[in-house]
């Protein structure tokens, strides 16, 4: 199933702007990619576009699952970045009166990389070790004006302005065996996943996540508070669903499947327990599904890999989108989002912008010196002075 979905934290009804109606909602305003030329809109429209997200239950922040559509065209030029390309929703981001992360009272963003790899599910060293990197350059680049991290600087909350001040929680390496599979995975769906033909033996639900995630919390004496967020990376051939139960539910999201439930790449969400935390299953790209995570949704049968590691090039994008997502609207209620319940990062998924480097090795984020390929981050003063508002930095 293409396009995005966002979903509310513990609400289980539908909840739309208008429904909120006036009160309280806050409007950053107007004080305060594509390829080159025509090619834009070709590249722009291999990316399906999403209608009304369902706005039910604790994941907030989908990174959309996208169909594999051949298009025209490379993502390469930009005449002016700060233009901005534009958006998959209904912009501009819309305050909700609520509380973001990284503010000054809430002191720097600490962002904390679990790797879960146990026993007949290895994670390569490699793997966790770009990503580690990845994040490790995020934070060394606080304060600096060169990346997507500090498109989030404009945006306020209730304890004060977003200030780009991250900092690295130490990885955890958690080697806890996985628990018995809270969803069932479908016989069709045990290969054809991933790039290698192989597929899914086991499954874990919202549930499961969170447990696992909040127990390596209380484990190693960290806190569950706005200035926190752990990223959950799970290992290979591990199936992710919100709901327990089957995957053959049209009504469930799961990441990639040949199943008719809404697929996605990733999630952050907010525990009953105040932590904030994001699923990130293993990168799903060039799959016999149709379906990808990846840069072949506008490069056709290419991943691009500036580091020579297509799956830990291809997580981080997914990372960043749930990173900047979590700053922005952190409880998934009250924070910032349009009024088709879309955060700064399902604006621009998908969208890469202007790119560097040689083609299968593309990169737009030039991080403490190492080169990323990721999607924009929005901007609500870009798309009032544009139009636009997907940008690679402000």
């Amino acid at each position: 199933m293409a396009g995005l979905f966002r979903r509310r934290c513990l609400r289980a009804t539908t909840l739309t702007l208008a429904a909120l109606g006036t009160a309280g909602l806050t409007v950053l305003g107007t004080s305060a990619f594509a390829s080159a030329g025509t090619s834009s809109q070709a590249a722009r429209a291999c990316v399906s576009k999403p209608g009304s997200p369902t706005r039910v239950g604790h994941i907030s922040g989908i990174v959309g699952a996208t169909p594999v559509t051949a298009c025209a065209g490379s993502v390469t030029g930009h005449a002016t970045i700060n233009s901005g390309d534009t958006a998959n929703g209904t912009p501009p981001l819309i305050w909700h009166g609520g509380a973001v992360m990284g503010t000054r009272a809430t002191g720097a963003l600490v962002v904390t990389p679990i790797f879960w790899s146990p026993a007949g599910h290895p994670m390569g060293a490699a793997y966790k070790s770009l990503i580690t990197q990845y994040l490790a350059d995020v934070a060394a680049a606080s304060g600096q004006q060169s990346n997507v991290y500090s498109i989030a600087t404009e945006y306020f909350g209730t304890d004060g302005t977003i200030r780009y001040q991250v900092r690295m929680g130490s990885p955890i390496e958690d080697t806890n065996a996985l628990p018995a599979s809270g969803c069932k995975v479908a016989v069709k769906d045990t290969s054809g996943i991933y790039a290698d033909n192989s597929g899914y033996n086991a499954c874990l639900d919202d549930a499961q996540v969170i447990a696992e995630t909040s127990g390596e919390v209380t484990a190693h004496g960290l806190p569950r508070d706005f200035s926190h967020i752990y990223v959950m990376y799970l290992p290979k051939h591990v199936e992710s669903c919100f709901n327990a139960g089957t995957t053959t539910n049209s009504k469930n999201a799961c990441t990639i499947n040949y199943q008719p439930s809404a697929a996605y790449c990733a999630y952050h969400s907010f525990a009953a327990n105040g932590m904030v935390y994001a699923n990130m299953p293993y990168p799903i790209y060039l799959s016999k599904t149709g379906f990808t995570c990846g840069t072949d949704v506008n490069f056709p049968g290419v991943i691009e890999t500036p580091n020579g590691n297509p799956d830990a090039d291809t997580e981080i994008s997914p990372s960043s989108h749930e990173i900047n997502e979590a700053m922005t609207d952190p409880d998934t209620s009250t924070g910032w989002y349009d009024s088709s319940g879309f955060e700064n990062g399902d604006e621009c998924a998908y969208i890469f912008g202007a790119t560097q480097g040689a083609p299968g090795q593309f990169y737009n984020q030039v991080i403490s010196g190492h080169h990323y390929f990721t999607q924009e981050e929005f901007s609500n003063r870009s798309f009032f002075q544009s139009g636009g508002g997907c940008l690679q930095r402000p």
